[in-house]
């Protein structure tokens, strides 16, 4: 490696820490200050180290309705993944391997749902959920996101890479088109599958606006809407807000670490599970 290269790659890894660590820093301050004790948060100059206090996060967890927030929002976050995955593996395969009139057209469109902000659809919708009678409920917070135009455009390029000979042989066995799905197609496509997976969740888990938008009772809002409530619970209690947040930042973090090289593959189209 000649001087000159050995330089540019130094400069690329520097300017890629230092993007990095502005990014992270917010987050760090967060951790930095739910764990810190109560001189420590307002200190001068600022303490970076944290002191692993725990006291505002036992607080949180024992004196307010955290945890049932939290399972809220794993059951809303559980409920929406297990719906898109079925949808978005029938839709991908259907415009993947089926032959009928109009599935260019049908597949445009459903990229095209990709454009529409989702900010000037929620009259109607609000509309619609208030004629079906599912406002304050789980169902709206559900069953609006049971389906993913992403995730339908994930599992048809994947679908698309499977030989033909996979659904040839499966026919040749008396294997239908749903069964074929689950038990052959589906399997393969498992960076799709981690990647779909993933995705929801972390949608799922940060959904504030339309929650906030569609239900009014505590039952049953979902996490972030409860950390809206709590910045007014305590108002300048840097630490137990903290606390809050990093109560709610922690699952999907530790999720996205373990499965973001899958994150990777799957939106890379890498790995499809086929060895060719």
């Amino acid at each position: 490696m000649s001087k000159v290269s050995l330089l540019k790659r130094i400069a690329k890894q520097s300017f890629i820490v230092v993007v990095a660590a502005l990014f992270a820093f917010p987050l760090y301050w967060v951790v930095v200050t739910a764990f810190n004790t109560k001189g420590g948060t307002y200190s001068i100059p600022p303490n970076f180290i944290p002191s692993f206090h725990l006291g505002p996060i036992s607080y949180v967890i024992t004196h307010t309705s955290w945890l049932h927030y939290i399972v809220n929002t794993v059951f809303i976050a559980g409920a929406s993944v297990v719906l898109v995955l079925i949808t978005s593996a029938m839709a991908g395969y259907a415009l993947s391997e089926l032959t009928f009139r109009g599935s260019g057209v049908l597949f445009l469109m459903i990229v095209g749902v990709m454009m529409l902000p989702a900010q000037a659809l929620l009259i109607p919708q609000y509309a619609v959920a208030y004629h079906l009678g599912i406002l304050n409920t789980y169902t709206v917070q559900i069953v609006p996101f049971a389906a993913s135009t992403f995730g339908v455009f994930l599992f048809r390029q994947f679908f698309k890479s499977l030989p033909k000979e996979y659904w040839e042989a499966a026919r040749l066995e008396g294997v239908g088109h749903l069964r074929y799905i689950y038990r052959v197609a589906v399997p393969l496509a498992k960076p799709a599958v981690l990647t779909v997976t993933l995705l929801t969740f972390i949608t799922s888990w940060n959904q504030f606006q339309w929650p906030l938008i569609m239900t009014t009772s505590h039952s049953v809002q979902p996490i972030e809407v409860a950390l809206s409530h709590y910045m007014q619970t305590f108002e300048a209690n840097w630490r137990k807000l903290t606390s809050a947040v990093v109560l709610a930042l922690a699952p999907i973090v530790v999720l996205f670490l373990l499965l973001q090289k899958h994150i990777v593959n799957g939106v890379a189209g890498r790995d499809s599970g086929v060895n060719r």
